[in-house]
Formats: structure tokens, C-alpha cells, sequence
């Protein structure tokens, strides 16, 4: 344990409880890799509570891991660095509005260092046994007076039960599984004489699943590769969902000869590393069926056996494949649309004298064009953020030139449009009078996110002194309609380049709100 013994007064007494330490560790979920539904509620999370920032932390003795990370480039911190020991020493939710003024976290390295964090809310993940074993939480690098709204509050809340529950049912299945097989589990895991209702639990629920359901041993060659698996259990809706009858005590390789190698190398090292997975496979021994899987080791790892949950989404699939024909049948017909709209402007505006007006409508058609293809690429669903972005600023300037910073982000496609043309604009002013004007200048653009608000600052720097306008043209009105014509939008015309922010709510430009 590599604890500082100089820190450890300011570490809650909680966290060294082995009772609790016991509990964290009989989930199993420690080291393991990432996971879609994990995934998914740290990205809720960080939609809810508008934060950049958001985790699933398990606090261990002497570090907090990250089961699920959104915003932030680390998968564990020491012990010393967690502010979510802080929540397992108190009942309800840890709302630390400003972490500088608080005696428990001002002088947490986090905290006075990078990455200089501000704001904390973390709701407990509280164990069957009564105990917290880590948190859902949101950290901001800007303090938030008065913390989380009541109503976040209650969503992080519930999003940490989301997480207690998957993470209990799949102790329960491991226990219950080994148990009914007449594997003894170690005291701390279970405690009490729960023999009898966990097995009932688990062929309870084993029987009760739509989806198919099965554990499986694997048998491998003497070089470690793969090469068979046995039906140890199957449940009673293994059959509709494989076509596979009496499969259980069955070898793979028997019922289906063919069944392709990709899926024996999958189980195979879900049973050697422990790594659960989750995918998406095609089988075409069984049926030319496509399959949603989750797959985790169970019971000792020399016994190489695995826990399967599956779903057949051939239909669903089938769907998917229609939409993005759809889709792509439907960007095709807009480059056809937006390419005669520039032959005609070409053609319609070829006497016009004044070349430069010309040639600015030309380019944001331009503009226009490229957003419509990042928005065809994700079929017309959502735009990433930071590809807008870099579209945009290639048209105008060497990648070397150019800075982004700031999480990722999905646009829905109004927002994506939108700030396509006012970034065109902005670039577009800066060759003409600022920064790319020259060799030396160059732009940053980096955004976050603060309480349910977008906030996009674009910095020049190098170039040429820079003066207001002296009149609006449509570019300026573009600028300053700001993003989704949301307003919110500051300039300054400072000595080292142009500056502006630019501010929307989330709700109008993020893809799901």
C-alpha cells in the first residue's frame, strides 16, 4: 500500500474499513475494462448536471479507480487525490459548491494543481451490505454556487442505483451460479447461511430472461488458443434465440462445425484475462443471425468458464442497414442539390462587378456543403463537435496553426449547421484581417461546458494588430447571432488578436437534449 503516513489523517476513516474494502472487492469490478452501460450513465450524467467531468469511481485503500470515465483523461488517481472518499464518510450525496473553500478538499493536489478543479457532487454507491463503495460523480474547473440543483441532485442519485444494480446482479449471478455448481464462496462475500436463496434467485432469474442466457467452458489447445466450448447451463430462451436444441453438456464444435473462430477467440479471452465485453457479431451457423452480446468471466479462472447474455437483433439490424440506405440515399440527393445551387449562383452571378461579394457567398455555400457532409457521415443524427470544427478550419489554414481543446461533444444537426457558417465567418475574417493573414498567426478554439451551457471561446494570436468594424455586414450578423441563434456572443479586439465567446444552452445544441 503506498500511502504517505503524513496524508492519512486527512483520509476518511471509511475508506480503510475492511469490511467495506471486503464488499468493493466481491463485486469483482476492479481492473476490469470499459463497458457501454457504464459508459453510457457517465455520459448522462455529465448531460444532466451540465459538467465536463464525470465518473464512476471505486475507492480502494490506497487508490480511486474509474469504472467509467467521461471528460477526463486518467483511469485512477491516488488515494491522496480523491475527493470521493470524502462522500463514503457522509449519508447522502457530497455537493461541494466550491472545493477551495472546503477544510476537507482546499488542499487536495487536484485542487491547487492541475487540473485546478472547482465543483464536486457525488452520489454514493451504496452496497447491498449498507456500505459505500465509491460514486457516480461530476467535477467542474468552476465553483458553482450553491452546487446541483435539487433535480440533478436526484438524477445523479438515481443514476448511482442504476449502477448498484448492475453491479449486484452480476455478484448475485456469480455467487448464486457458484454455489449451485457447489463451489463454497469465501465468507466475506457471503455472510449469513443464503445457500438456498440464492440458488432459487438465481434459476429464478436464469429461467425468466427473454434474452438468451447461457455459461460456457472453454477448452484450449496447448499454445492457449481456443478451440471449443461446452453448454455447462443454457436457459429456456437459449433455444429460440440460437436454434439450438438440448444444447446443455453439448460441444459448440459439435452443434455447429462451421460456427466461425472469431467467436471462440472472443470467449477465450474473456476467460484468460477476466475483461467482460460487450459486441455486436454476426453468426452464420446459426441462422445468419447478428447478436448483441455481454460476456464476463465467472468462477475461478482456471476454470475458464463464461457468463453469456445475448440478443438477437437481425430484425434490428435489417432496420439499420434500411435507415442508413435511406440516409445515404438522401445526402446523395443534397450534394446534387447543393451543386446546382452553386452552378446557378456561378452562372446567375457571373456579370455581377463586385467579385469579392461574389465570391464570399460562394465560399459559404462552401461551408454549408462541408457541414452537410460531417452531418452525412453520422447519418443526419448528430455532428461531433470538434470534427465540425477541424472541417471548417482546414478551408482556411495549415492543421499547425490551428488549436482545439475541450471534451467531446454531439451536436444535433441545426447546431452543427449553424456553427459551420458562423465559424466560416470568423475563420474568413481572420484571413482576411487577423491572425491567418499571415505565416505567424494562430487560432484556438476550446470549449466546455457550465451549468446546461455551451461556452466557445476563439483566441487569435501572432497577427496583425485588430479594430472593431466600422459597419455590419452578413458576416458580423452571422457572428453575432451567435451559435443556433442562441445571442450570447462577447468580441474583443485586443492588442494580440481578435477574442470572442460565444455561449448556448445545451439543450438547443447537444444531440439527445
Amino acid at each position: 500500500m503506498s500511502i504517505d503516513p503524513a496524508l492519512t489523517g486527512q483520509i476518511p476513516a471509511a475508506v480503510m474499513d475492511p469490511q467495506r474494502r471486503a464488499v468493493l472487492h466481491s463485486y469483482g469490478m476492479l481492473d476490469t475494462g470499459p463497458e457501454p452501460e457504464f459508459d453510457d450513465i457517465v455520459m448522462l450524467a455529465r448531460q444532466v448536471c451540465g459538467a465536463p467531468v464525470a465518473l464512476i469511481s471505486l475507492v480502494d485503500a490506497d487508490r480511486q479507480w474509474f469504472k467509467a470515465v467521461s471528460g477526463f483523461d486518467v483511469c485512477e488517481t491516488s488515494i491522496e487525490q480523491s475527493v470521493c472518499a470524502h462522500a463514503l464518510a457522509v449519508p447522502e450525496t457530497l455537493n461541494i459548491p466550491d472545493l477551495t473553500l472546503d477544510p476537507r478538499t482546499k488542499d487536495n493536489p487536484h485542487v491547487t494543481g492541475e487540473p485546478h478543479l472547482r465543483f464536486y457532487a457525488g452520489a454514493p454507491l451504496i452496497a447491498a451490505e449498507g456500505v459505500a463503495i465509491g460514486t457516480v460523480c461530476v467535477v467542474d474547473t468552476v465553483a458553482r454556487p450553491g452546487g446541483l440543483r435539487s433535480d440533478q441532485l436526484a438524477a445523479l442519485e438515481a443514476l448511482a442505483r442504476q449502477v448498484m444494480t448492475q453491479f449486484e446482479l452480476r455478484r448475485d449471478l456469480v455467487r448464486a451460479y457458484g454455489q449451485s455448481r457447489g463451489h463454497v464462496a469465501a465468507p466475506s462475500v457471503v455472510a449469513g447461511d443464503r445457500h438456498g436463496d440464492l440458488e432459487a434467485r438465481y434459476y429464478t432469474l436464469f429461467n425468466s430472461l427473454d434474452a438468451g442466457f447461457c455459461v460456457i467452458e472453454l477448452a484450449f489447445d496447448a499454445e492457449g488458443t481456443p478451440t471449443d466450448y461446452k453448454f455447462v447451463e443454457v436457459n429456456a430462451a437459449f433455444a429460440d434465440q440460437t436454434g439450438l436444441q438440448d444444447a446443455a453438456g453439448k460441444w459448440m464444435r459439435d452443434l455447429a462445425p462451421e460456427h466461425e473462430q472469431h467467436w471462440f477467440d472472443l470467449y477465450g479471452k474473456v476467460a484468460l484475462t477476466g475483461q467482460p465485453v460487450r459486441f455486436e457479431q454476426h453468426a452464420g451457423q446459426l441462422g445468419d443471425r447478428w447478436y448483441d452480446v455481454h460476456a464476463f468471466r465467472i468462477g475461478a479462472p482456471e476454470a475458464h468458464q463464461v457468463a453469456i447474455l445475448f440478443n438477437d437483433v437481425t430484425v434490428r439490424r435489417a432496420a439499420d442497414q434500411q435507415m442508413r440506405l435511406l440516409n445515404e440515399e438522401l445526402g446523395h440527393r443534397m450534394n446534387n442539390a447543393m451543386a446546382l445551387v452553386q452552378a446557378i449562383a456561378s452562372q446567375t452571378l457571373r456579370s455581377v462587378q463586385e467579385r469579392d461579394a461574389v465570391e464570399a457567398f460562394e465560399r459559404r455555400l462552401d461551408a454549408l456543403s462541408r457541414a452537410h457532409h460531417v452531418l452525412e457521415q453520422q447519418s443526419w443524427a448528430s455532428a461531433a463537435l470538434r470534427t465540425v470544427i477541424a472541417g471548417v478550419l482546414a478551408a482556411h489554414a495549415d492543421k499547425a496553426r490551428v488549436k482545439l481543446d475541450g471534451p467531446e461533444i454531439a451536436l444535433d444537426p441545426k447546431a452543427a449547421l449553424s456553427l459551420s457558417m458562423l465559424l466560416h465567418e470568423l475563420a474568413t475574417n481572420a484571413v482576411k484581417y487577423g491572425a491567418l493573414g499571415d505565416n505567424s498567426g494562430h487560432v484556438a478554439v476550446s470549449w466546455r461546458t457550465e451549468n446546461g451551457t455551451l461556452v466557445l471561446d476563439w483566441r487569435e494570436s501572432g497577427g496583425p494588430a485588430v479594430t472593431a468594424p466600422t459597419r455590419k455586414g452578413l458576416g458580423t450578423r452571422l457572428i453575432d447571432l451567435g451559435i443556433a441563434g442562441s445571442g450570447g456572443v462577447t468580441k474583443s479586439y485586443d492588442a494580440d488578436g481578435f477574442h470572442a465567446t460565444f455561449r448556448a444552452p445545451l439543450e438547443k445544441v447537444e444531440y439527445g437534449s
